[in-house]
C-alpha cells in the first residue's frame, strides 16, 4: 500500500520530462561565482584574496559560527573577484569569482568510482568529515547538517527517514540520483544511523518513480534495517511533517520539530553528500541541476559545479521557444522566478524551469467566492482565504489566532483557488509582519 498525509494535498500534473534522461557533465564555464552563503545561518567568512590560486575542493570561505557552513571552491583557476555581485533575485551578494583554468582536484579527494563501503567507527570524525565538506539540506533549506545530525540533550530519534519523493513538477535530480548513486545513497543511510545510534531508516520514494524504486529495494536486501516505502503522488508529500505523518503516523505540533517525535528527515541528495563526505573525503561543490520546462528544446540533468551559470545550463539545452514566459529556479510550486538568468548554482539549486506564458502567467483576480477549495487542499488544516483577509486589513491578532506561521508555503492553496487570488502571497507576508511584530516585542 502506497502511503501518505492524512489532510489536504494536491495532484498537479507531473511533467517528469526529465524522469529517464541520465545524470551527465555540462562542463566548466569559463568563470564561476560562487556565493558565500547558501545555507541557513551566518554566511561563511571568506578566506581568499584577489589573485590567489585555488584547486576544486579548496576552502574558499570558513563557517562563521555554529549555524553556518564553509564554502569549497568547485573550479581550479585564479580568484579574480571578491565582492558583492547580482545574483538570483537582482539583488548584489558577497560572491567569489574564480577564472577556471583546467580542473585540477585536491590530492585528497578520492575520485575513483569504487564504492567504499566500511564506515568509520569513530562518530567524532564522522561529524568533523560532514562539518568540514560543508554540507547543508539540499531539499531547498540549506540547513548546516552537523546540528540536524546531533541530537540535543533530552531529545531521542528512532526513525531517520530519506526524502526521495520530490513531488515538485519537472523536477528528476533526486529520481535520477537514486537510479545512479543508489547503494551509495544507502551506505550515507548508515552513516546517518550510525551517528544517530539506531538501526532503522526508510526510503521514502514517490511512487511515480518505478525505476528508483525497483533498484533501491533490490540494493536495499544487502542492508540490515534500510527499507523502501512507497508514497502516494500527492503534492506536498515531500514536506517533512507530511513525510513524517504518511510513514509514521506521527503528527509533529504546532511549533514543534521533527526530532520532538523522534524522527529526522534528509533529502537524498544530502545523505549522498554525506556519502561522498566520509567515504570519499570529497566536500559538497557540485550537484544534480535538472533543466527543463516547456519552452525549452531538450531537458538535462546536469552534475553541475557550484557557481556555475544558469545561463550556461540553458544554453547546453538547445533552443528557447518564443512562448517563455518564465524562468524559475526550483519547482514551479516553491520556486522563485529568476530575476538574473545569469545568477550561480548553489547548494540549493535543484533545478531551472523555463515555462511557457501558459503555465507562467498570473490571471486577472476575481472577489473570493468561499467555495473553501483552499481550505481543503492545505496540508496544515490552516484557512488561507481568512489569512488572506486578516493580512490585507493588517489583522496581526487574527494571523496569530489562524496560526500563519505554521504555513509551510507550498503554494496548494493558490493552485486551487478558483478566483486567482495570490493566497500564498499572502500568507509569506503575513509570516513576514507577524514575526516582525513578535520581534519588536
Amino acid at each position: 500500500m502506497t502511503k501518505t498525509f492524512p489532510i489536504g494535498g494536491i495532484h498537479p500534473d507531473k511533467h517528469k520530462i526529465a524522469g529517464d534522461i541520465a545524470i551527465s557533465s555540462p562542463g566548466l564555464p569559463e568563470i564561476v561565482y560562487i556565493p558565500i552563503k547558501q545555507h541557513i545561518g551566518a554566511p561563511a567568512k571568506i578566506m581568499v584574496n584577489k589573485g590567489d590560486k585555488v584547486k576544486v575542493g579548496s576552502l574558499l570561505a570558513a563557517a562563521d559560527g555554529v549555524v553556518s557552513a564553509p564554502i569549497h571552491s568547485s573550479v581550479s583557476g585564479e580568484v579574480i573577484k571578491v565582492e558583492d555581485i547580482i545574483g538570483e533575485f537582482g539583488y548584489y551578494e558577497p560572491m567569489i569569482a574564480i577564472k577556471v583554468e583546467g580542473d585540477v582536484w585536491e590530492d585528497c579527494i578520492d575520485r575513483s568510482d569504487e564504492i567504499v563501503r566500511e564506515i568509520p567507527d569513530d562518530c567524532e570524525e564522522i561529524i568533523a568529515k560532514i562539518r568540514s565538506a560543508g554540507i547543508v539540506g539540499m531539499g531547498g533549506a540549506g540547513y548546516p547538517t552537523p546540528i540536524k545530525t546531533t541530537i540535543p540533550e533530552g531529545k531521542k530519534v528512532d526513525c531517520l527517514i530519506l526524502n526521495g519523493i520530490e513531488c515538485e513538477p519537472f523536477l528528476a535530480a533526486d529520481d535520477r540520483l537514486m537510479q545512479e548513486k543508489g547503494e551509495q545513497i544507502i551506505i550515507g543511510a548508515k552513516i546517518l544511523n550510525k551517528l544517530l545510534g539506531i538501526q532503522k531508516a526508510i526510503i521514502a520514494i514517490d511512487e511515480n518513480k518505478p525505476k528508483a524504486i525497483e533498484i533501491i529495494t533490490k540494493l536495499t536486501k544487502r542492508y540490515v534495517g534500510v527499507n523502501v516505502r512507497v508514497c502516494e503522488s500527492k503534492y506536498p508529500q515531500g514536506g517533512e511533517k507530511q513525510l513524517i505523518a504518511a510513514i509514521t503516523g506521527r503528527e509533529v505540533p504546532s511549533g514543534k520539530l521533527p526530532i520532538d517525535v523522534g524522527c529526522i528527515v534528509q533529502n537524498v541528495g544530502t545523505v549522498f553528500a554525506i556519502y561522498e563526505a566520509v567515504m570519499k573525503n570529497k566536500p559538497l561543490f557540485e550537484r544534480v541541476v535538472t533543466i527543463s520546462g516547456d519552452s525549452i528544446e531538450k531537458s538535462a540533468n546536469f552534475m553541475t559545479r557550484v557557481g556555475t551559470p544558469a545561463s550556461f545550463l540553458i544554453e547546453k539545452c538547445g533552443q528557447i521557444s518564443d512562448n517563455l514566459g518564465q524562468i524559475v529556479f526550483g519547482g514551479p510550486m516553491m520556486g522563485t522566478s529568476a530575476v538574473n538568468p545569469d545568477a550561480p548554482i548553489t547548494k540549493l539549486t535543484s533545478g531551472i524551469l523555463l515555462l511557457s506564458c501558459a503555465l507562467s502567467d498570473k490571471q486577472p483576480e476575481t472577489p473570493c467566492i468561499r467555495c473553501g477549495k483552499c481550505l481543503d487542499a492545505c496540508p496544515m488544516g490552516l484557512q488561507p482565504n481568512a489569512i488572506a483577509r486578516a493580512v490585507r486589513s493588517h489583522n496581526l491578532d487574527a494571523l496569530q489566532e489562524l496560526h500563519v506561521l505554521d504555513c509551510i508555503e507550498c503554494g496548494s492553496c493558490a493552485y486551487t483557488c478558483p478566483a486567482r487570488l495570490p493566497l500564498l502571497d499572502c500568507c509569506k507576508l503575513a509570516k513576514m509582519e507577524l514575526r516582525q511584530h513578535q520581534t519588536k516585542k
